[in-house]
Parts: structure tokens; C-alpha cells; sequence
């Protein structure tokens, strides 16, 4: 799988989180879920595409993604 298709997919999990009211709790939520359901490589491999160029992530996502980092 591509870093594009990667940051597309972080992508819509981030629109779902969206309606979250609290930027934070949708950040926290959509990192949960890639911890969760994504595989080390995956979440790797997005992390290396957002280090890159974070511009075609949602700012929920590079918010997520920027956790995922400091986090792993």
C-alpha cells in the first residue's frame, strides 16, 4: 500500500471523527483507531509520508498522525 493511500485512508477516518465537537477527544479517537486496526508497517509507513509532507493529511489527521509519532 502506498503512503498516498495510507494519508487517503487516515483521511476518511478523520472525517468520521469530525463530529466530534472536542478536537482534542476526535484526535485522540483517530489515533486510537490506528493503533488499534492499522499494522505497525502501515502506521510506519503513514508516519514516514506525514514526516515527508504532511499537506494532503486533514489537520485531524496530521493532529493524529503527530501523536501516532511521538508515541510509538
Amino acid at each position: 500500500m502506498s503512503g498516498q493511500q495510507l494519508v487517503e485512508m487516515a483521511n476518511d477516518i478523520a472525517t468520521f471523527f469530525a463530529a466530534e465537537p472536542d478536537p482534542a477527544v476526535a484526535t485522540l479517537g483517530i489515533e486510537s483507531h490506528l493503533r488499534k486496526f492499522w499494522s505497525p508497517r502501515m502506521r510506519t509507513k503513514l508516519i514516514e509520508q506525514w514526516r515527508r509532507d504532511d499537506s494532503a493529511l486533514t489537520p485531524l489527521a496530521a493532529a493524529a498522525v503527530a501523536r501516532l509519532a511521538r508515541n510509538i
